[in-house]
């Protein structure tokens, strides 16, 4: 936010011929008083079940965040974010009012219990000197394997220290200590069950529900682990390094140390082939390995996925089908990838179905997009598959096939900057055998 200050000189020039002054011209000089930055969402899901359980649930809710960066001064600056949502109340009573009421809200619009809630969900310093940049304090993350999964009103907040530098050519290094973490709203689908363990979402997730930060390991496992043991660590380390020295090819490995639970380490490539002016294809490879470590509070882990992409691409038209493959074995985790804070990389992902990361599962998936940037509109459709294997964390011994559809439609309206409004839908069947449901939202977002 910069305002125009008009400052007069002091000093006229007198025109003696006729004794008139001449006009003292106007000099303008730009202030710098920091920026003002947030985002208004309003968000309508609505899902309903059928099979095993038939009911409908719906939600309606407003917020967003609203934030401060300071001037820079010699590199450094300060941010500090508000964060909040608010319960549009859509049925007779609020959710918080009667446990049977909750039943007909999706609760993944609020925070615990769906409570109505704000916090301070950014504030950090950040130091930029050279090629190298280091920001410390409650911030967003958007890695891997810790992440943000915006997938609802508000994301996943970590405090945390990171630090990146460029000083190789072509090469990003990075560097990060993540301390705590304040769990989104989209945890509440998951409430600190086994099946988030292997979708974002750790088993003592609901501690850090409502804009409360927790330690990690706690997040992960909850406050009582193997033993009667205190699941606090001392939080997660990881490194990591991002290569783009050769055209057309991008390639990022991270080490990620979650002390006394497990090291996991997560390689990506995608290499990108121009066949002509319109055409393209990309090649995409990802790989993550967990073990344990330290004290292992997760108990023995030994865990291997792996996945493969090709995209085709014409213009404004990409299309792509993906495979991947979980491995199984005799540890305590089973073969399941463990992903407690939120990072989902996995390229045979849908949109809520992430049966991708049990154990002993293939999975493909094919989606198609079209972006017509002239009209601000971009539009995709996909279908995923999953054959479930029989060491999976949801129903154990029990093996089956998911299957999932959806459609995503942005439109960005062009006559107010920064507004674009979002339908999205998505069609699980047998998510769990015998369970199926049909699920729509409705988004706007005004980002300024």
């Amino acid at each position: 936010m910069k305002k125009a200050l008009l400052l007069s000189v002091v000093a006229s020039t007198m025109i003696m011929a006729g004794g008139d002054i001449a006009p003292a011209p106007v000099v303008e000089v730009e202030k710098d008083w920091g920026e003002i930055f947030g985002q208004s969402r309003t968000f309508y899901v609505d899902r309903t079940y059928t099979g095993l359980s038939n009911n409908n649930r719906n939600s309606l809710a407003t917020g967003g965040y609203i934030g401060y960066k300071t001037p820079d001064f010699n590199g450094l600056t300060a941010t500090v974010a508000v964060y909040g949502t608010l319960s549009l109340d859509i049925h007779d009573i609020s959710p918080t009012d009667d446990a049977g009421t909750w039943a007909k809200y999706d609760p993944s619009l609020y925070g615990l219990d769906g409570e109505n809630y704000a916090f301070i969900g950014q504030a950090y310093l950040n130091y930029a000197f050279g090629n190298t940049n280091i920001k410390a304090g409650r911030q967003r993350l958007d890695t891997p394997l810790a992440g943000a999964d915006d997938a609802r009103m508000l994301p996943n907040l970590f405090e945390a220290i990171v630090v990146s530098n460029t000083d190789i050519e072509n090469t990003t290094l990075i560097g990060a200590h993540v301390f705590r973490e304040t769990v989104g709203t989209f945890g509440n689908i998951y409430h600190g069950s086994a099946l988030g363990l292997t979708s974002g979402y750790g088993l003592g997730m609901n501690s850090a529900l409502s804009g409360k930060f927790v330690n990690m390991g706690t997040v992960a496992l909850g406050e009582a682990g193997i033993d009667g043991k205190d699941n606090e660590t001392a939080g997660v380390s990881a490194i990591a390094a991002v290569y783009t020295g050769i055209e057309g090819l991008k390639v990022q490995v991270w080490d990620y140390i979650a002390w006394d639970i497990l090291n996991a380490v997560y390689i990506d490539g995608d290499y990108t082939i121009g066949i002509n002016d319109a055409t393209k294809i990309k090649l995409s490879a990802q790989y993550i390995n967990e073990t344990d470590i330290g004290d292992a509070f997760a108990g023995s882990v030994d865990t291997n996925y792996f996945a493969g992409k090709i995209t085709g691409i014409y213009n404004d038209f990409s299309a792509y089908v993906a495979l991947s493959t979980t491995g199984d074995s005799n540890t305590d985790t089973g073969g399941n990838v463990i992903t407690p804070w939120g990072g989902m990389p996995a390229y045979t992902q849908g949109m809520v179905t992430r049966h991708q990361f049990f154990a002993n599962t293939d999975t493909w998936k094919v989606a198609a997009t079209y972006n017509l940037k002239d009209y601000g509109v971009k539009a995709s459709v996909y279908y995923t598959e999953f054959d479930v294997g029989l060491g999976n964390i949801y129903d154990p011994s029990n093996a089956w096939t998911a299957s999932e559809s959806g459609w995503d439609v942005t439109y960005k309206v062009a006559q107010v900057d920064g507004l674009s409004l979002r339908a999205r839908a998505n069609y699980p069947r047998d998510f769990k055998e015998g369970l199926d449901w049909d699920e729509y939202r409705l988004i706007v977002n005004y980002n300024f």
